[in-house]
Order: structure tokens, then sequence, then C-alpha cells
């Protein structure tokens, strides 16, 4: 059978159930609108470690034994762990792993990792190559502070397009049986370059890219928004959405009621001064693997298109004046196992 639809989007007939999905938070995260949904908050930042990478690789290992737990499975059952961080050479949750003890591929997608690491747990469990797959990320406020713009006691002021690093992490199982929700469609994207080099605009950089690719899942499928219950992006945050919009009127979709935003749901942003809202690689995860996944479990959802984005730069190309490349990877979720086209 062709799993391929289209140019771009991949199909999968034997609709990758997710089987078990945990999420863990940090303190300004608990504190948002989402604070209910979330399975654990560490409170203050360190999680009892005596480092801020110390910390983000506890976040990752915590909330993938969460979902490990709730999906009813031991480690050694979980046959390849999908997943990466912000850190230089995703130590964060390669020293997780350490612990783990999970075949593991590491990936890197930036803030949209959670899609990615989803995209290739779905295509190892559709092709028969696992019974049970891992897929997880995570961020830390103060470790992607360090690492990409300044130390916290420097304390620079920061502008209203900038966002907040999400203190979090997000887990979940993929297996080829179970109660759901469901992987059906997946599009990888493309690298997408706006010529944008503003680090304090992430959104902006961003926006192009998940356009680029709702576009193409769209044309490949033959649906529209007005087929889905939401279209999540994450994390564009507030300035990226509004782009998001402009840039798909642009292109003869006019305004989308339905399309929500991870950066946007997880912080008020004028009662937690976020500015233009939530990013990381956390940020999509958590909401992801509480709120979106809670609610499918519920039938309040029933089909939503999960469209995460990431910014690809590093600390050297921006020392280096380059501009932020973007890459968005977009999968069909669906509540109910519908039956195979």
């Amino acid at each position: 059978m062709r799993k391929r639809i289209g140019n771009r989007t991949l199909y999968f007939p034997s609709r990758p159930s997710v089987n078990g999905f945990y999420s863990v938070v940090g303190e300004k995260e608990s504190q948002g609108p989402l604070k209910d949904w979330f399975d654990l908050s560490i409170g203050e930042g360190h999680f009892g470690e005596d480092s801020w990478e110390k910390a983000e690789s506890k976040l990752i290992e915590s909330a993938s034994l969460g979902a490990i737990e709730q999906a009813g499975l031991k480690n050694e059952q979980i046959q390849c762990f999908f997943g990466g961080d912000l850190m230089n050479q995703c130590i964060s949750t390669n020293y997780a792993l350490r612990t783990l003890q999970i075949p593991f591929l590491g990936l890197y997608g930036a803030c949209s990792t959670m899609a990615e690491s989803l995209l290739m747990g779905s295509v190892c469990v559709d092709g028969g190559f696992c019974d049970h797959a891992l897929c997880a990320t995570s961020s830390h406020f103060c470790s992607a502070e360090r690492q990409f713009r300044f130390p916290l006691e420097y304390g620079g002021q920061r502008p209203p397009t900038a966002q907040w690093t999400v203190t979090g992490s997000g887990a979940c199982v993929l297996s080829l049986q179970g109660d759901g929700p469901y992987i059906t469609y997946a599009t990888p994207g493309k690298v997408v370059d706006a010529g944008i080099t503003d680090l304090n605009n992430m959104g902006a950089a961003m926006a192009p890219a998940a356009c680029d690719t709702l576009l193409a899942f769209f044309e490949d499928t033959g649906t529209s928004p007005s087929n889905y219950d939401m279209i999540l992006t994450g994390d564009l945050g507030n300035v990226g959405k509004k782009l998001l919009h402009g840039l798909l009127r642009d292109n003869g979709i006019e305004a989308i009621d339905n399309l929500e935003d991870c950066g946007c749901l997880i912080f008020d942003d004028e009662a937690q001064d976020t500015h233009a809202g939530g990013s990381g690689c956390g940020c999509s995860a958590s909401v992801l693997n509480s709120y979106i996944f809670k609610k499918m479990r519920n039938k309040e959802l029933k089909k939503i298109l999960f469209l995460a984005t990431g910014a690809l730069m590093s600390p050297t190309s921006s020392l280096q004046g380059e501009t932020i490349p973007a890459i968005a990877h977009l999968l069909q979720i669906e509540a109910e196992r519908s039956q195979p086209q």
C-alpha cells in the first residue's frame, strides 16, 4: 500500500494510538489558564537539582515515566524513544536517556520537535517497526535564556514581540493498538526563511513556515479549515498567530475561527507579563499532552490539526548575522478510529 497522499503528506492506515500521555510544568505555567490540566508542577525551577540544565533533564524524564505508566507499560516494552530539546547537542534529553535506558533516536526541530517526534514515532509504529514508541520533548526558561540570550542576572528589557520560554515537558506513548487519540496523517515541513534576524520576534520568523505546511496539507488531502474542530499551532504566540492569519488570507483562506496557538493558550499574557506568549519545545509538548489529549479523550475535540513550528537558529549563527530559518510539521489527530481510506 502506498502511504503518501499528494506531494508531501504521509498516511497511516494502522492509526497509531496515543495510549499514554503526561505533562510536567514549572511554577509560572502552573499559574496560567491551563493550570488544572497539567499532571505535575515542579514549583521552583531547579526541580531539586543544582543546575537549570539538570532540572530540564529531570523534566523530560518525569514526563516520559508518567506517560509510560499511564499506558500501562514498563520501560523495557518501549522499543524506541523519539525526542529532543533546545540545548546544544540536546543534552537534556540525552542525559535523561541515561536513566530511562530506552533505544533512542534524538531529534532537533527546535520548538517543532514534539510534532517531529510524533511524526517519526507514527512512521515506525505504522510501519510495524515498533509496537510502542515514546515521543517527548522539553524546555526550561532559565536554560534557554542562558544559551540563546543573556544570563538572567543581566536583567535585559524584553520587547513586546518577545515570547516567554515555557518550563515544561510533554510525553506520549504511541502504540499499534489502543483507545486513542489516533494519528492519521502527517506533513513534514520545509525550511522556510523569511529573512527575519530579530531573536525577539520568533513569531514573525515561524509564521511563513506554518503557512507553507498548512497549505501543502490542504492541497494534498483536499481538506479545509472547516473540516477540523481546531487547528493548533505551536508556538507562534500572539504576533505569529496574527501574521499566519494574514498569510492564509493572501493565499485565499479567509479568517480561521478555529485557529489556536499553544503559546497563546498557556499564559495569561497581561496578568503574567509574558508579552507575546509562550515558546520553547516544552510549550506545545505540555499543552498537547494535557489540555488537548484530555479533551480528545473526552470527545470534546474530535479531529484536530497539530502544527508545531520551530526557529532553527543557533547562538553561533545569530552572532554571525544569519537570518532565522524556520520549519513546521503537521499531524492530523482524531479522537475516534476512522476507517482507512
